[in-house]
């Protein structure tokens, strides 16, 4: 896959990913939901140290029900979500990429929070929790 880029709607954060996604996932537990505005978070996982951000976002930490610390990133200035910090990996939102189009999702996690309107693509794996430890 080629070099990964992207960053806020406003230009203040701006990032590039130097390796490939470790996964591509759609995240419905309602934190997702409700740091996303919808029905889930789009999300392509990769390696912390391949990240170079440039930018502030500011970050706020939540505890996930499996106990995992996630620390949500967002741009001050225009309040996009840009990045979720996890304990092995940067996960970034689909929606910051500049060419959304590489993003192919390969699982639905938390489907078991998942609105009954939210169709979920046919070949996704499901898991109802969230990814093992």
């Amino acid at each position: 896959m080629a070099k990964l880029a992207g960053g806020c709607a406003c230009g203040a954060i701006r990032y590039e990913v130097q390796a490939d996604p470790v996964a591509m996932l759609n995240c419905h537990c309602r934190d997702c939901q409700r740091g996303s505005g919808t029905a889930y978070g789009a999300f392509l996982a990769v390696p912390k140290g391949a990240v170079e951000v440039r930018g502030e976002p500011r970050y706020y930490r939540t505890v996930g029900r499996a106990g995992r610390v996630v620390e949500r990133g967002f741009c001050v200035t225009c309040r996009s979500p840009v990045m979720m910090k996890l304990e092995r990996v940067i996960a970034l939102h689909a929606s910051s990429l500049d060419d959304p189009s590489v993003y192919r999702p390969a699982m639905d996690i938390f489907t078991e929070s998942a609105h009954a309107w939210d169709h979920m693509g046919p070949t996704t794996q499901k898991l109802p929790g969230g990814l093992p430890a």
